[in-house]
């Protein structure tokens, strides 16, 4: 295979893939159903062609004073909003949760997928006036991997032996092993571009090549943004002005978009879901995401080291019930997996259901009829793990399972009872592809490995897919991979989490919204218009 023939396929897959997703299962079948109740009234908020013009307020959480424009501190929601509204990546997570071109237009992949040429787009210029090159994009990622770096996302580039500008306009890398996944790497909200000078060194003043110039920034209080009008997109950034409120009480955030203090409110709590779908003066946004709840077992010791033990548990709990109880709608049918249905490669598979019976039958195989468990929990890991775990109590004694909760602290919760608790309650962000989910909680070895599981057939499947550029193929590989964590795993994936937010009724969208990060994946300013 040529390395053009290389580009034609990645391109292809960042194309057809939603297709893919949508066929294979219909986005998890009446788990879409829930998930898209927020969006009836939505409907009429995004049949209008985009217009310029406005000062579109967004009420923001998760900002703090410490916050910084250094992108290798970037943390949390109102952070990472920001650095997908002023700079621009390699590469975008579009609406539909696929990969396209931002200021990379194409790449190229060496068959191993261990070299990659990435042609960076001409004519894109910075907020100072400066034309990007290959270099400032070198330099941006070279910060990140400085000795003395502390950029999260260092990691992330692991495996990579050099970055190089081969040409003005086209960047290099070369990789110590195969990496499939490398284009979507490069969209961690981490990695933005920015300009750099003659000696590699970069500018974190909040120069980009975004949609919006930054005017000011006031750390955990509000950000103020202008538009961009060389921006090299067209059909992009309709706003005037762009202004992050930082509200990190949800309360206050709501009652500020109820009262028209702000236009667009980041989260809201499943909670409240049901009550604002009756205000006619805002509109949801209920989209479904890779974010998720798992109950881990630590398979390594009695009873989860007994995989019929496993399956009695996955079989005890009702997820329809939790769904609706807990997170009033807004989740999606979790099937033991860690790929959700809005993520690359998922396939729609047999369901592990609340079966009381099935459960007594592996009970039966295990030789455990009179099973007795504590399940640890605390709301540190979501809103509502209480009230789950007291639901999956309830509906484990139907299957005759005797189950305690204890309820932890929430300050210590992270640090002394996830990873150390045998059967406990935890919550995951989202990850942007299989392999690097997989890889940080699911592979053998791997610190996070939640649930201690090992499995031989799995870790070689993990192995063979991270190099593979055939996109059928790699399908095939998580496929298998999905249904092993399913029958195998030790760990309980009850529901994947919805990112719910609200806008006013004037506030209009494209039909598709990404759920990759809140507000669009994190493109509401550059995406969404007013009426």
């Amino acid at each position: 295979m040529t390395k053009d023939m290389t580009r034609q396929k990645t391109e292809a897959a960042t194309r057809t893939g939603p297709s893919r997703r949508a066929v294979m299962g219909g986005m998890a079948g009446a788990g879409l159903l829930a998930a898209s109740a927020g969006l009836i009234g939505a409907g009429r908020a995004h049949a209008e062609t985009p217009k310029k013009g406005g000062h579109y307020r967004v009420g923001i959480h998760e900002g703090n004073t410490n916050d910084s424009l250094d992108p290798r501190t970037t943390n949390g929601v109102c952070m990472i909003q920001l650095n997908h509204t002023i700079f621009n990546f390699l590469v975008e997570i579009d609406a539909d949760d696929s990969i396209i071109p931002e200021l990379a237009e194409s790449w190229d992949a060496s068959d191993d997928a261990t070299s990659w040429v990435f042609n960076i787009r001409k004519g894109v210029e910075f907020h100072n006036g400066k034309p990007l090159t290959a270099e400032d994009v070198v330099a941006s990622l070279k910060y990140h991997l400085k000795e003395d770096s502390q950029s999260a996302a260092k990691p992330l580039l692991d495996g990579v032996t050099s970055i190089t500008a081969e040409t003005e306009h086209q960047v290099r890398f070369d990789l110590s092993e195969g990496n499939a996944d490398l284009p979507y790497v490069l969209t961690d909200y981490h990695f933005v571009i920015l300009p750099s000078d003659a000696d590699g060194n970069v500018d974190i003043s909040g120069i980009g090549t975004g949609g919006y110039v930054l005017e000011s920034f006031e750390p955990g209080v509000r950000i103020e943004m202008s538009r961009n009008p060389n921006y090299f997109k067209e059909g992009r950034a309709h706003f005037d002005k762009v202004t992050f409120l930082v509200i990190n009480d949800g309360n206050a955030r709501t009652n500020a978009l109820l009262t028209g203090e702000i236009d667009a409110d980041s989260q809201i709590a499943a909670n409240t879901l049901k009550f604002l779908q009756r205000n006619d003066k805002v509109l949801i946004d209920n989209v479904p995401s890779a974010g998720h709840v798992t109950i881990p077992m630590h398979t390594n010791v009695a009873p989860f080291d007994n995989v019929d033990v496993r399956l009695a548990l996955k079989h005890a709990i009702d997820r329809d019930d939790i769904i609706d109880k807990v997170m009033g709608g807004a989740a999606v049918f979790g099937n033991d997996h860690p790929i959700g249905p809005s993520m690359p490669y998922f396939t729609a598979q047999d369901r592990n259901t609340f079966d009381p019976e099935k459960s007594r039958f592996h009970l039966k195989q295990a030789g455990m009829e009179n099973l007795s468990v504590t399940l640890a929990t605390s709301d540190a890991t979501f809103p509502g793990a209480v009230d789950m775990a007291t639901l999956f109590q309830a509906s484990a004694k139907k299957a005759g399972i005797d189950m305690k909760v204890d309820r932890r602290p929430a300050d210590n919760y992270w640090s002394e009872v996830w990873l150390k608790n045998p059967f406990c309650v935890a919550a995951w962000g989202a990850r942007p592809t299989p392999q690097i989910m997989f890889s940080i909680a699911y592979k053998s070895g791997a610190a996070w490995n939640e649930s201690k599981w090992e499995n031989e057939r799995f870790n070689s499947l993990l192995d063979s897919a991270k190099a593979e550029l055939d996109d059928a193929k790699r399908t095939e590989m998580y496929g298998e991979m999905m249904r092993l964590c399913r029958d195998d795993g030790g760990t309980i994936v009850p529901f994947f989490l919805n990112r719910v937010q609200a806008r006013g009724t004037n506030v209009m969208h494209s039909e598709k919204i990404g759920g990759n990060w809140q507000l669009d994946g994190a493109r509401s300013a550059e995406r969404w218009w007013f009426a």
